[in-house]
């Protein structure tokens, strides 16, 4: 299936739940999140929205956006748990344009998909930072693209006691903030 093809489709079925993403032209469905991985996101989508309201921000945080990779394009349709961008909204746009910063939180159960879709968020030319949030213990992955446009060999890992920084939206947070009101919280 190609991307065209699985938008057509997603809109035709009215967009229910569950929802669901093209990996190299196959739909695959995205399993409904924990309380835990729910409440990170929300978080971060609430901490991340209040940041970019500041005056002359034009970026903005969207839940869930669809994102386009560069490699094999056609047949692929990724769903981060959030992703940022500072281009301007257009009516009937799907696909997030443009993406800078995108955030997966590692469940258990998608450990495996959500690798694939960092390592296919990499060959996106906007794409400045991937942040992995872990949904089990307080720790966050961070890759981060080099000056030379390079991505680094592994992730720096951040942990409990750390900040998270957004370096492509200017933001420090301290990653225990991540997992407020979570049962991961000190």
């Amino acid at each position: 299936m190609t991307v065209d093809e699985f938008i057509a489709w997603d809109v035709a079925r009215g967009r229910k739940h569950p929802k669901y993403q093209l990996f190299d032209g196959e739909v695959r469905a995205l399993s409904p999140a924990s309380n835990t991985h729910g409440t990170i996101q929300a978080t971060l989508a609430s901490e991340i929205g209040i940041h970019l309201k500041a005056p002359g921000s034009k970026c903005k945080v969207l839940t869930e956006p669809a994102i386009e990779t560069r490699i094999r394009a056609k047949v692929n349709l990724r769903i981060p748990d959030l992703g940022v961008n500072c281009t301007p909204d257009r009516e009937g746009q799907i696909a997030l344009p443009e993406p800078i910063l995108l955030i997966e939180i590692l469940s258990p159960s998608n450990q495996k998909d959500t690798w694939d879709n960092v390592w296919a968020y990499t060959t996106i030319p906007s794409v400045r930072e991937i942040v992995i949030v872990q949904s089990t213990r307080i720790e966050a992955l961070v890759l981060r693209r080099q000056a030379d446009g390079a991505w680094p060999a592994d992730p720096d890992t951040i942990d409990a006691g750390a900040e998270l920084v957004f370096a492509s939206i200017d933001l420090n947070l301290p990653l225990v903030s991540a997992y407020a009101k979570t049962h991961l919280a000190p």
